[in-house]
């Protein structure tokens, strides 16, 4: 089942998500709770999920875009995040939760298939999507954060051996609260550096310390650069992440990197696996996601046999869907202009 609804009232501190034109909020029960999404335009079925520490409007600019080439383009909040349920226990954020989720959107609004994109997290997620439910999700596309197939290290074994005397970050997510205290304090403060220091524009130059290493200590939050902010985030674009997370705080949002080590026990049995169904890179050439998984990039040829197009775009950070909008529309366009007919 699922409604329409009306956004939400603004919270206490911070301004509400507005919609596109043309796009609607709604609400849609899935097995584990309630998906917030927000959607746009008919056509094939176009599931877009966001990564951390964003929401659904990180794909504003894509829904009107899609919407306009003959797509019906849904971007959702994923669990934990903005308007969708957040289950207090760690384990409710492991990868097998979110396929469920994305399953249960897709069945929701009354299809039996959808071309499944995601970014940052979001592209994890949607890989994940595609590998466990090739019959529902036809075609995936990753943003920023390219495929690597299940298997090798235990993930937290591997994250605990780089970085020598400072922390990597996911292992500085790691344990429940720590993060929390650094950034819900000054939520606003803390979400304008992170999106600032690994924008292409705004990112500091390399050797001026990683801002995914913790110094001994320190916070996370140590390493952001001052100064302006990004070209692709307006203030009022700010006011809208700060006030839903102000709201809802970001345990739900960090429980997924708590998840590491049990995702990687859940999906065991895919070790190795590739992805099959047609597919689509887009990353930003400024990205240490590139840098740190070269190797998968490199292996496309045997774990993305269906890889259509790669594409890195020059000068561009980890934000790339908000960093080059009219870009990665077009590019998204053109890759599901060229897919079979579902």
């Amino acid at each position: 089942m699922s409604d329409p609804v009306t956004p939400p009232p603004a919270p206490a501190t911070g301004t509400p998500a507005v919609a596109p034109p043309g796009a609607r909020h709604r609400l849609v029960d899935v097995p584990g709770g309630r998906i917030h999404l927000v959607e746009q335009g008919s056509g094939p079925l176009v599931l877009l999920v966001h990564g951390f520490p964003e929401s659904w409007y990180s794909w504003r600019h894509q829904l009107p875009a899609l919407a306009a080439a003959g797509y019906r383009a849904v971007a959702i909040d994923v669990r934990g995040y903005g308007r969708s349920s957040r289950p207090p226990a760690v384990e409710d954020y492991r990868m097998l939760a979110h396929v469920a989720d994305n399953v249960g959107v897709v069945h929701a609004l009354g299809a039996k298939t959808a071309t499944i994109v995601g970014h940052d997290w979001g592209s994890n997620i949607a890989a994940g999507s595609a590998l466990l439910r090739p019959d529902v999700f036809t075609a995936v596309a990753l943003l920023s954060v390219p495929y690597a197939p299940p298997g090798g290290p235990r993930p937290t074994a591997l994250f605990a051996s780089i970085g020598g005397d400072e922390q990597f970050y996911v292992s500085y997510f790691q344990t429940p609260g720590r993060a929390e205290a650094e950034i819900e304090p000054d939520v606003r403060g803390w979400l304008a550096g992170f999106y600032t220091g690994i924008s292409g524009d705004t990112a500091p130059p390399e050797g001026e310390g990683s801002l995914f290493f913790v110094p001994p200590g320190g916070r996370l939050r140590d390493r952001f650069p001052a100064g302006p902010l990004p070209g692709w985030l307006s203030e009022a674009d700010l006011d809208v992440y700060a006030g839903e997370f102000e709201r809802t705080g970001l345990t739900g949002a960090l429980n997924r990197y708590r998840n590491v080590d049990r995702d990687w026990a859940d999906l065991a049995a895919w070790n190795g696996a590739p992805l099959t169904q047609p597919s689509l890179f887009i990353g930003g050439s400024r990205d240490a996601s590139l840098a740190w998984m070269a190797d998968a990039v490199e292996n496309y040829p045997v774990t993305l046999p269906g890889l259509v197009s790669s594409h890195i775009l020059d000068g561009c950070g980890h934000w790339v869907q908000q960093e080059r909008a009219e870009e990665v529309g077009g590019l998204l366009a053109e890759w599901l202009g060229a897919l079979p007919t579902p």
